[in-house]
């Protein structure tokens, strides 16, 4: 008797394409659905000026507006955390937003790779789709994250934005 079945099925995807000061890279998103859960496979690949992308840990977060035009990706807003007790607060209610991901490892080289899984947004439409309305952008910190909560304006959830790239459906 088979309990589970771990072949889910591919429903949407998305991609964004990241850019900061002498980085680039792009990022994968997949969602597969098993049976009624849905989860979301993140790739993301970068590389850059080892000045700029310093290697060790740097954050990996999913932000409220799909938009990295100004200066510093201020404009990309808080982290993705809809609902009716969403706190967009990068610092506040870190790391219990959606769109808190894994931190992403650069090599001495200024090269990353980044595999995740999330269970906390969907790319198909209801609450926690991170394409509908204006979107949303992955963005990418200086920092390590800590996985833990400050006081606002700390960047304790990972410092300065050094790579954004709004997330498109493909």
């Amino acid at each position: 008797m088979q309990l589970f079945s771990f072949e889910g099925k591919e429903t949407l995807r998305a991609k964004a394409q990241m850019e900061g000061d002498n980085i680039s890279g792009t990022a994968e998103f997949i969602e597969y659905e098993f049976g009624d859960q849905k989860v979301v496979k993140i790739n993301l690949e970068l590389s850059g000026d080892s000045e700029k992308l310093k290697s060790g840990k740097h954050a990996v977060h999913i932000h409220e507006k799909g938009d990295c035009s100004c200066e510093g990706f201020k404009c990309a807003g808080g982290h993705f955390d809809p609902g009716p007790a969403g706190n967009s607060d990068p610092d506040l209610n870190h790391p219990f937003h959606a769109g808190d991901l894994p931190s992403i490892t650069i090599d001495q080289n200024g090269k990353g790779k980044l595999e995740a899984i999330s269970t906390r947004v969907t790319l198909s439409e209801g609450p926690l789709s991170i394409l509908v309305g204006e979107g949303t952008a992955l963005m990418v910190h200086a920092n390590p994250d800590p996985y833990k909560g400050g006081e606002h304006g700390s960047g304790i959830s990972g410092g300065p934005r050094i790579a954004c790239g709004v997330i498109k459906k493909v």
